[in-house]
């Protein structure tokens, strides 16, 4: 890949990160997390193969899922309360889809089939960001919305990850 559209990518998949991570709004943070999905995408398939553009059209097709969730749950939320704000999440369905979205991105265990298939298409520089950095901006919505999330849920689904 040429060295001015890695730090591009490089450089937005941070970018998306940090808008995640400093927002307080349901939007920008959705918007974030997209940035983060598509400029990983590129970075998946850098290697010419079909295992890698597999690696990435599932990839891709599982974040969109769990983004699509995301704004759902916050629209849902929205409309029952009328704030778009990340720490008002009060309503149950709302919590539940939140809930599904951010295990979907995170890759927990009862959403986690799209993990080692994208992790055995990638190499293995493109697997570690996958492993951690891609998980920094779901595991800050959590963080946000710890006091509304079930605790009993996360705490299961992260030991039955382990």
């Amino acid at each position: 890949m040429n060295p001015t559209v890695s730090m591009i990518m490089f450089s937005s998949l941070a970018t998306g990160t940090i808008i995640t991570m400093t927002s307080y709004h349901w939007l920008l943070a959705w918007v974030g997390l997209e940035i983060n999905t598509l400029s990983i995408i590129p970075i998946i398939s850098t290697t010419h193969h079909p295992r890698s553009t597999e690696a990435a059209t599932k990839y891709f097709l599982t974040q969109a899922a769990a983004s699509a969730l995301i704004l759902f749950s916050s629209m849902v939320n929205a409309w029952e309360t009328g704030t778009w704000d990340i720490t008002q999440l009060s309503s149950t369905p709302s919590h539940v889809l939140l809930t599904a979205a951010l295990a979907m991105k995170l890759g927990l265990v009862p959403m986690h089939f799209w993990l080692p298939e994208v992790l055995q298409g990638s190499t293995m520089m493109t697997a570690l960001i996958i492993t951690t950095w891609q998980k920094l901006a779901p595991m800050t919505l959590i963080y946000l919305t710890i006091n509304s999330l079930s605790t009993t849920i996360l705490l299961l689904m992260g030991l039955t990850s382990t």
